[in-house]
């Protein structure tokens, strides 16, 4: 009994991960779903689950196929001809919440959005493993012999031998009946990486613009954090200037000045070369901006991407987020400059339903 019931809610768990998988780009899209992350496990509203089950009405309450009746008399309504009024005490339905890992959920992620995994550099030669036990030998200790599977083995044995007796069923196992469980080593990488998101946050920055940032951010998080071992997050901000600010103020924060987005290209080194040497880290900067910056303030950004940022991150990418108020030609900029650079990713995400191909742009060259 109790090997049937994880039977079924192993497969219940495997309709979840369809329908989830199956639906993706809605659930990407929701930004209160992230406000359900705990720990390490995610709630997930599933209404398009429905369990199946039997309801039965009140007894001798009337109704179809009960009591007396007239050809075309109103059903549902009370005797005095009127609907019904006033807060029920019933029960109703109810979403069905499910919680999956942020593991579970990278993977869903990885094979919607069909993504490559991650070829780490730096430390990502040192290789940590950890054994499963998810095979069978012929050979082994007796505390590791399946038990199951070597009666079943000497059962057919007996049976095939006729030395069987249904009315004194004994089976005892020979040599050649005993399994024994086997281990596989899989490899753990301990590689390290360290995802710097950079932010526009000048008056042209609204809370719809951050939250679409919020969003993307989760979901790079969450993949980037299944391929590696350990993944350390910086948050800078920016208008004319650039600072580093803590998780809550990146998304929270609103000024009021211009932009100059080189200010925070150049922190972000800093932070590189003092905390994140490339030989021991794998280097994630992310930046996201509606495309409005100082004019001469382009071609200083370009050289120090070119020169200094690139040559140490593992990926750059460049979301600009469509605003009212933004002229997005630092996007074109780029474009012309980094066209052909195998490490630079750029994406125009024009509202949430952008996210789901912007992440496809940023993490589908597998970096």
């Amino acid at each position: 009994m109790v090997r049937k019931i994880e039977r079924d809610a192993t497969r219940f768990k495997q309709i979840v991960r369809g329908k989830i998988k199956s639906d993706l780009r809605k659930y990407i899209t929701h930004g209160e779903m992230i406000g359900k992350t705990g720990g390490e496990f995610v709630s997930i509203p599933l209404p398009q689950i429905d369990l199946p089950e039997f309801r039965y009405g009140p007894k001798n309450s009337g109704g179809v196929g009960q009591g007396p009746g007239e050809v075309g008399a109103p059903i549902g309504r009370s005797s005095d001809g009127n609907p019904g009024a006033g807060a029920g005490d019933s029960p109703g339905q109810h979403i069905l919440e499910v919680e999956l890992t942020l593991d579970d959920l990278a993977q869903i992620l990885g094979e919607g959005l069909e993504l490559p995994r991650i070829q780490p550099k730096g430390r990502a030669n040192i290789i940590e493993s950890k054994d499963r036990y998810t095979g069978i030998r012929q050979a082994g200790p007796e505390s590791l012999r399946h038990f199951k599977r070597t009666y079943k083995k000497a059962l057919k044995r007996q049976i095939a031998s006729r030395d069987y007796n249904p009315l004194d069923p004994i089976v005892i196992p020979v040599r050649e009946d005993k399994l024994y469980r086997s281990w596989n080593p899989y490899p753990l990488p301990i590689a390290n990486a360290v995802v710097l998101y950079l932010m526009d946050v000048s008056g042209s920055m609204t809370d719809d613009q951050k939250e679409i940032v919020r969003i993307e951010s989760f979901w790079i998080d969450t993949w980037l954090r299944s391929q590696y071992d350990g993944v350390t997050t910086r948050y800078i901000v920016h208008d004319a200037v650039a600072r580093e600010v803590d998780q809550h103020t990146f998304y929270h924060t609103r000024e009021s000045g211009g932009t100059r987005i080189s200010s925070a290209y150049s922190l972000a080194n800093k932070i590189i070369e003092a905390d994140h040497p490339p030989k021991d880290w794998n280097i994630y900067v992310l930046h996201f901006s509606d495309g409005d910056n100082w004019g001469e303030d382009n071609r200083h950004c370009i050289s120090i991407l070119r020169d200094q940022l690139l040559p140490k991150s593992n990926l750059f990418g460049y979301g600009q987020v469509e605003s009212p108020y933004g002229s997005g030609e630092f996007y074109r900029e780029l474009e012309e400059a980094f066209e052909n650079i195998d490490n630079v990713a750029l994406s125009e995400i024009r509202n949430k339903d952008a996210i789901y191909d912007s992440i496809k742009d940023f993490l589908g060259k597998g970096r």
